[in-house]
């Protein structure tokens, strides 16, 4: 999928902006002259050609994180996933140029737990986004500093490369941290969505796991097992906590860490990204372009693949649709939107 060839860059553009907090439907609005940013030195200008929606976008425009240090004023152009191609560059941008096609998480930190032992709570939870980028994705233009971005895989359509960033990041970060690595085990809650499908397969192909489980509904089990997982859970007829058998990492990606804790070995860990009990111990994540970096070989060698919710992708006119629809809960991996004129 070839870019749009570039031109010159536009005074203004669309975006789609909320100017107070509630539910998306009610409060996302399209605007067709948002003024485009100036970069800083250290920025590029990208003409976004796909971006994908995580839940924290519909959670920030309800105001989960307004009370928090650092998050955005109003207006705010949701979105953190993008691909698309630099149009412009700031003087001390060395790794980027004109025409490059990119991707990244816009977000500025993200804050992810360590790891909690056997019988203790945590989470990746609701305050994990910290000074999050005003100007989000879900635009024609957007900005990003240079150290959030990296080259996208030749391989990969600018659909796949916009599904990968927030989810494959946390999916990494949380791993690293809670110790995952050669002969051990690892339980995925929820492998089926955005950050769960790529828990499997970073598991399996990236840290080595040397048994990869995790659960879904029915009809979602046969990607599971394409995905790398070894054992796979229906949990809609087996509890997890009745398994005989149980694991040196449970990440938890649906909010299940009262189940997680009693799934895990003694002196196990256990990582999850929805709001729980406070974590005894909270690291915080830059998303960088040095992890899609680290992950290139394996994106290119199709060892790791994105995910694509098959009602996808959505125009850009539809933004409010598929904010919805992923409100559901029922999204498998990730849902993108494209074409953003």
């Amino acid at each position: 999928m070839a870019a749009a060839p570039i031109e010159s860059i536009p005074s203004v553009y669309g975006a789609w902006v909320y100017s107070e907090y509630g539910k998306t439907a009610d409060v996302l609005k399209f605007d067709p002259s948002v003024a485009v940013p100036e970069i800083k030195e250290d920025q590029v200008l990208i003409k976004v050609v796909a971006a994908s929606l995580n839940p924290v976008d519909f959670r920030r425009a309800l105001g989960v994180f307004k009370d928090i240090e650092g998050d955005t004023t109003l207006p705010t152009i949701p979105g953190y996933d993008v691909a698309g191609v630099v149009v412009k560059v700031g003087s001390q941008v060395q790794k980027f140029k004109v025409g490059d096609e990119v991707y990244a998480c816009l977000s500025n930190s993200i804050e992810i737990p360590h790891y909690h032992a056997k019988n203790s709570h945590g989470d990746l939870n609701e305050k994990a986004l910290v000074k999050p980028n005003r100007l989000g994705s879900l635009a024609e233009y957007t900005a990003a500093g240079e150290t959030m971005l990296a080259l996208k895989p030749k391989n990969l359509s600018f659909i796949e490369a916009a599904s990968l960033p927030l989810a494959i990041e946390t999916a990494y970060g949380a791993l690293e941290r809670a110790e995952l690595s050669a002969g051990k085990s690892v339980l995925v809650l929820g492998g089926a969505g955005g950050v769960g499908t790529h828990v499997i397969q970073l598991a399996k192909h990236v840290f080595g796991a040397s048994k990869v489980a995790a659960t879904a509904s029915t009809k979602k089990l046969d990607l599971l097992r394409s995905l790398g997982a070894d054992l796979v859970i229906d949990y809609t007829k087996e509890n997890i906590e009745d398994l005989p058998e149980k694991f040196d990492v449970v990440y938890d990606a649906v909010g299940q860490t009262d189940k997680a804790v009693k799934a895990v070995k003694e002196g196990g860990k256990v990582v999850t990204i929805v709001i729980g009990q406070p974590p005894a111990f909270r690291f915080m994540l830059t998303p960088t372009g040095s992890i899609l970096e680290k992950l290139k070989p394996y994106l290119e060698s199709g060892k790791v693949k994105p995910v694509l919710d098959p009602t996808g992708p959505y125009p850009f006119s539809k933004v409010v649709e598929a904010l919805g629809y992923l409100e559901t809960s029922r999204a498998t991996g990730k849902v993108v939107v494209y074409p953003i004129p």
